[in-house]
């Protein structure tokens, strides 16, 4: 009779062990990673939004953010685009591949787009040209809606507040450690130029032409890589709306400048000779010494993805005499 009860009883019993250690693992892992839900996020206007759970559908108003959200593999299933209707040529292949949907230009919020996406988390940029700021109060109203503010931040300071609030810290720690890696192996594979350079965003006269500064997000990936910044001075600031990451000097400023390298933002190496063959320019170090090039058509906007591909276009311009290994790739280059 105690045999047939322990028998009737024992796949109860196990079910219930099951469920008991399956609960430990779950909350063994939590503690592990720091998940702990609902969160709290303080966001870059200072208001405050509760995440009740992981988010697992994430709706990016902002196509500059989006980058940094696959980078680190977070949940994005739509995103804004570009103010003529694309994503950005460095990772628009992975967004596709991902099936990431596009909403709307930047500029022109669909509340009823967004709406239909069925998002449990809204991710809007506090400035620039593809914020959505002005419309946070409805976007609230579909799901919780956070404010990230990316102006002067890299995109490691971005994944880190991407990380916060999707629960996926250790992943993103993970991420930015291979990057690291990454960084010190090309870093090793190159001989840098003597003296400093400079990186401009050539526009030519009558206008404005932004200049890296040292410690903005293009000056900083340069420096992990051994290069010396030629940093403008800010009272060359030409208007009244500063960048964290560039001075936007008048064209006549360009003059100026002294380093013997000079790289082009969002240019090949065609615009590089377009620079060199501008009359005004030609007493330039940079010029006479012949060392202008194009640090890349998708230069503009650092993100991992274009982070990587200047990297690599710099590694195989300057690769030491006696590199000669072949194409390489690591996670952090992935």
């Amino acid at each position: 009779m105690r045999l047939g009860k322990m028998l009737a009883l024992a796949p109860w019993t196990m079910a219930l062990a099951l469920l008991l250690g399956a609960t430990v693992a779950q909350a063994t892992q939590e503690a592990a990673t720091g998940v702990n839900w609902p969160r709290n996020f303080v966001n870059a206007d200072g208001s405050q939004t509760t995440i009740p759970a992981s988010p697992r559908r994430i709706l990016s108003t902002s196509v500059t953010i989006t980058g940094t959200l696959l980078s680190v593999d977070a949940p994005v299933i739509a995103s804004a685009t570009t103010s003529s209707g694309h994503f950005f040529a460095q990772w628009d292949e992975i967004a596709r591949a991902r099936r990431v949907e596009k909403l709307w230009p930047a500029g022109s919020v669909d509340l009823e787009a967004a709406y239909a996406a069925a998002p449990d988390l809204i991710v809007v940029a506090a400035a620039g040209g593809d914020s959505a700021l002005a419309q946070v109060a409805d976007l609230r109203q579909i799901a919780p809606t956070i404010v990230l503010d990316y102006g002067g931040l890299t995109w490691q300071e971005l994944a880190r507040r991407i990380g916060e609030v999707t629960g996926l810290e250790a992943q993103v720690h993970d991420k930015l450690v291979a990057f690291d890696a990454y960084l010190a192996e090309s870093k090793a594979r190159i001989t840098v130029p003597p003296g400093q350079v400079n990186i401009i965003s050539y526009n030519g006269p009558g206008t404005l032409n932004p200049i890296a500064t040292s410690d903005g997000v293009h000056g900083q990936l340069l420096t992990a890589l051994g290069f010396t910044m030629e940093s403008p001075p800010q009272e060359w600031h030409g208007d009244g709306h500063p960048l964290n990451s560039f001075v936007r000097a008048h064209y006549e400023r360009l003059t100026e400048l002294t380093a013997p390298t000079t790289f082009l933002l969002s240019a090949g190496d065609d615009r590089a000779r377009a620079f060199m063959r501008d009359p005004i320019l030609a007493n330039l170090p940079a010029v006479r010494s012949g060392q202008v090039y194009g640090l890349g058509v998708n230069s503009f906007r650092i993100d991992f993805f274009s982070a990587r591909e200047i990297v690599d276009g710099l590694v195989a311009r300057f690769a030491r005499d006696d590199d000669q290994s072949d194409a390489w790739a690591t996670e952090g280059g992935m």
